[in-house]
């Protein structure tokens, strides 16, 4: 019989194509997962994940789940595929879970948070994992801005997927804007997120903190709902997948 088992994932995306299968490669984060299952189990293993993060967007708290016939207790099945996967991901626990429970359907919210260097010199050990961007912004700018997007709203102006065939709808509920010496940190929780949302928010709100755009001008942004009328996306590596809620 086989059991549900739930698991806490890291890892680093910098090499990766993101999370979900591509065609002729085998470098995503659910590929390499599902290697390592399928040959500890002597079966092929499906890993579903909580969410799809794209090619380059890093990982702290992801959560999967996989259905698994083995005898290996839950510290084993953790302890093998941490010795098979690459360095750069990491299973930090692994939990057998009702057999009704999914990692994406089952998930309440999500918290992502984007990083960005403003330091002086360049961040040398943490470049693979932050953006540099072209100058200081104004975070106060920013975060009035921010205020203005916090609520459940339409936003098709912040997603990347003209064809999304769901509703653009979402509930994002806070967004906090902290620079603490060198470093400037967005971080986002909501009920969901659209196609390279996060991004394009941080893209958006970091040309309010430039004066390129008004913070007012959030409230005009949802209502026309156009992609090209909001700010550029900002690069995969600054983003990281924080965590993700269950009851």
């Amino acid at each position: 019989m086989k059991n549900n088992y739930k698991m806490l994932l890291s890892y680093d995306g910098s090499r990766y194509l993101g999370w979900e299968h591509q065609p002729n490669t085998d470098m995503t984060i659910q590929g390499k997962l599902e290697q390592v299952l399928s040959r500890m189990t002597g079966q092929e293993t499906e890993v579903i994940g909580a969410g799809r993060t794209d090619a380059g967007v890093h990982a702290r708290g992801m959560v999967a789940n996989a259905r698994m016939e083995i005898a290996l207790s839950e510290t084993e099945i953790r302890d093998y595929m941490n010795r098979y996967l690459p360095d750069d991901i990491c299973v930090r626990d692994v939990r057998q879970a009702s057999e009704r429970f999914h990692s994406r359907y089952n998930a309440l919210g999500k918290t992502y948070r984007y990083t960005c260097y403003v330091g002086e010199c360049k961040p040398v050990f943490d470049r693979k994992y932050v953006y540099v961007p072209e100058d200081v912004p104004d975070v106060a700018r920013m975060q009035k801005a921010a205020g203005l997007l916090i609520g459940t709203h339409d936003f098709a102006s912040f997603c990347s997927n003209p064809r999304m065939k769901k509703s653009p709808v979402r509930k994002v509920d806070r967004i906090e804007i902290v620079q603490k010496g060198a470093y400037l940190t967005f971080t986002y929780h909501g009920t969901g997120f659209l196609q390279h949302m996060v991004r394009i928010l941080t893209g958006t709100l970091l040309e309010v903190g430039y004066g390129k755009r008004e913070p007012e001008s959030m409230k005009e942004l949802i209502a026309a709902r156009q992609r090209a009328l909001a700010g550029f996306t900002a690069p995969a590596k600054g983003l990281c997948l924080m965590k993700v809620d269950y009851d």
